[in-house]
């Protein structure tokens, strides 16, 4: 019965310290966003002049 206490707390132990080591390099993992890729010049127009649809 002890030895299978003591080796249930030793799994427990080994979870407990893969789970914090996971979530450490999570955390320190830099996560990076790429660039938006600027319209051409006649969409951009279109765009900004382009009126909403009415509604009825």
């Amino acid at each position: 019965m002890i030895t299978v206490l003591v080796i249930s707390i030793i799994v427990i132990l080994i979870v407990l310290a893969l789970s914090i080591l996971t979530i450490g390099k999570g955390y320190s993992y830099k996560h990076t966003i790429d660039p938006i890729d600027p319209l051409p010049e006649d969409e951009g127009e279109n765009e900004k002049t382009k009126k909403p649809p009415v509604t009825k």
